[in-house]
């Protein structure tokens, strides 16, 4: 189905309040899930989706290593959103258990190794048979984030992927959640850009609501990507966008 057949057309440039209401109407009866982590670009995407009235699911994954204050936002969110179906897909591995295998502190000698335990395995379970995955990413977020498309072919989870805020950056994020009263996590005005595992996350000097930075995030590492996005090399050959015009999309499905 071509957007010009629904009498639509959306493209890289296009808002994402448009772009989330061709996903909803593109992928109409077939299995799109929206994740979220609880960081303010996924609490806004949520709310987005969720002025459409739609029972879409909304995955999150508890690592078990959550702030309290994200707990807080959680149930802030359910609260906030009924009308979507919020579930917890995270790993069954308690924090104690993963101890007793692996080691203690695995999230230090080994953050890859860990990431992969608490948050890629149980993404990857999350998605599998899913059509289509609905997410927060921005190619303002990091150079390694440049290259994000809006809807785009995903090779590791194997399922179309679609970015709605791909063009945005943080302030318009934060615009819009002053300007819709969005639920955000509290530790943002502490100085926090991003909030992940207590372990992995740290503070940045100066930083600000409407600023973001992955630099607290695996202080000392070099690690700035938990894995569940590959950013580079995501389209297939056989699973590009297909379009006579580049900066309109459609996206064709496995039949």
């Amino acid at each position: 189905m071509l957007l010009q057949e629904t009498g639509s057309s959306v493209g890289e440039g296009s808002h994402p309040e448009e772009i989330v209401a061709w996903m909803l109407s593109r992928f109409a009866g077939q299995r799109l899930v929206l994740t979220t982590s609880f960081g303010m670009e996924g609490c806004v995407l949520v709310d987005m989706v969720a002025r459409h009235g739609q029972p879409i699911p909304v995955v999150y994954l508890d690592t078990g290593f959550f702030f309290p204050e994200t707990y807080r936002l959680r149930d802030r969110m359910v609260a906030r959103y009924p009308q979507l179906r919020f579930e917890n897909r995270g790993t069954s591995l308690t924090p104690e258990q993963q101890e007793a295998r692996f080691g203690p502190e695995l999230w230090r000698r080994d953050p890859d190794f860990c990431c992969r335990l608490r948050r890629v395995d149980p993404m990857r379970q999350a998605l599998a048979g899913e059509d289509a995955w609905a997410s927060g990413l921005m190619r303002s977020q990091s150079t390694s984030r440049a290259g994000i498309r809006v809807v785009d072919w995903d090779s590791q989870y194997q399922l179309m992927k679609v970015s709605p805020l791909a063009g945005w950056d943080r302030q318009q994020v934060w615009d819009y959640v002053r300007r819709h009263d969005v639920p955000y996590n509290e530790l943002h005005e502490r100085g926090y850009p991003t909030v992940g595992c207590t372990h992995c996350t740290a503070p940045v000097e100066g930083a600000g609501p409407a600023s973001y930075t992955r630099i607290g995030r695996w202080a000392g590492t070099g690690k700035t990507e938990c894995g569940l996005h590959e950013v580079e090399g995501l389209r297939s050959k056989d699973r590009q966008t297909e379009t006579s015009d580049p900066t309109t999309f459609d996206v064709c499905l496995r039949p």
